[in-house]
């Protein structure tokens, strides 16, 4: 087997690359942007790979893959599924498998402490793979921290030529992460990206799209040829804002993208149907009595009254980024607003009702990737 040390030229959709004492831990925020705010939710969001791809070039049959993996468990909360890597060859999903062994980080959301406990390296084995000059992909786990530890095939590997690929910047909440889809190549960016053929930067993060100054700058400063931001469930369900300061900080940041970005299609994308938070502000939290029963289910917690006072909804937040949108167009004209319920409304929700009351799942997630897709890419 032939041994190929782990460089930034095999991976694609990281932003940074930490050496660790195991080997890489690809982060999707820069080093700058995590040290100004230390927060465990956003830590663990951005350092799940949703995205991240080894690619390289390879007549190889065989590919060993060693990494160190991160689980997640909740307290009271049904066992989570291990994370999915992906292998794609020449664009075609050939084979998946799961890290077994790793990291576990045991969260107690009634107390807010969680426990790292570690965990040996897992081996992931590829076999049988066509024996062919091809393009490699393997998509990490969406959902998991993920350390790359060592790379093995049976014929040598090469960096993955520059193919002239568009490159598609996405920033969003949990549902852009990833949430409950089946698979890194099926979260709905992933899906619109394979649609539209282009390099997909996912930096969706799950509880942590808040307007933060620091992920704007990091857009600011990745090249891309497309950007879109999906902008409001994460601040009506931490509650964290009024419609006072909701406004400025939207303008702030997008202006803040536009100083890197001048004329780069720039699109802003609202919530899609959320029927807890239609009209009842924040915060959110898990419904107890749910829970109790061993489901996973999220509830509203606000006063619908409240919105007088300047809370924020689903509904008050596409209103104002409609009007925003329009107002800035004015002077920028790659500067558009698309709908989410255009993704995911009423009629969907009946069909394909969201499991938990905050987060699609996998068909929905394909929906709303191809949905994307026509109205984004389509033309």
């Amino acid at each position: 087997m032939y041994s190929t040390p782990l460089t930034p030229a095999l991976v694609r959709g990281a932003l940074d690359l930490e050496h660790t004492e195991h080997g890489l831990l690809p982060h999707r925020l820069p080093a700058r942007a995590r040290a100004q705010y230390a927060d465990p939710q956003l830590a663990m969001a951005e350092s799940q790979p949703s995205g991240v791809r080894l690619t390289f070039r390879t007549r190889a049959t065989a590919v060993q893959l060693k990494t160190l993996p991160t689980k997640r468990t909740y307290v009271g909360a049904p066992p989570r599924p291990d994370g999915v890597y992906d292998l794609l060859v020449d664009g075609t999903l050939t084979a998946q498998a799961v890290a077994t062994g790793g990291n576990t980080l045991t969260i107690d959301m009634s107390t807010g402490t969680a426990e790292h406990r570690p965990g040996p390296v897992a081996t992931l084995r590829f076999t049988g793979l066509p024996a062919r000059e091809k393009d490699v992909e393997i998509w990490l786990p969406h959902n998991e921290t993920t350390e790359l530890v060592a790379l093995r095939t049976d014929a040598p590997i090469e960096p993955l030529p520059d193919r002239g690929r568009k490159v598609w910047l996405h920033h969003g909440s949990s549902i852009s992460h990833g949430s409950d889809a089946a698979s890194p190549t099926g979260t709905w960016p992933a899906r619109a990206a394979t649609l539209a053929d282009v390099d997909l930067i996912n930096l969706g993060f799950g509880g942590s799209a808040l307007l933060d100054p620091f992920t704007a700058r990091a857009i600011r400063d990745t090249p891309a040829d497309l950007i879109s931001v999906k902008i409001g469930i994460n601040l009506v369900n931490l509650d964290l804002m009024r419609l006072r300061a909701f406004t400025p900080a939207v303008h702030g940041f997008l202006d803040t993208i536009r100083d890197g970005h001048p004329d780069t299609p720039l699109l802003v994308v609202s919530p899609i149907l959320c029927p807890i938070h239609e009209d009842t502000p924040g915060p959110g939290a898990f419904d107890l009595a749910a829970l109790s029963t061993g489901k996973l289910k999220f509830q509203a917690l606000g006063d619908p009254a409240e919105r007088a006072a300047g809370k924020l909804t689903l509904t008050v937040i596409r209103e104002e980024l409609s009007r925003i949108v329009e107002q800035r167009r004015q002077d920028d004209p790659n500067l558009t607003y698309l709908n989410g319920l255009d993704l995911y409304g009423e009629q969907d929700y009946a069909e394909l009702p969201l499991p938990d009351e905050l987060h699609p799942d996998a068909a929905t997630h394909r929906r709303i990737g191809d949905r994307f897709a026509e109205r984004v890419f389509g033309g």
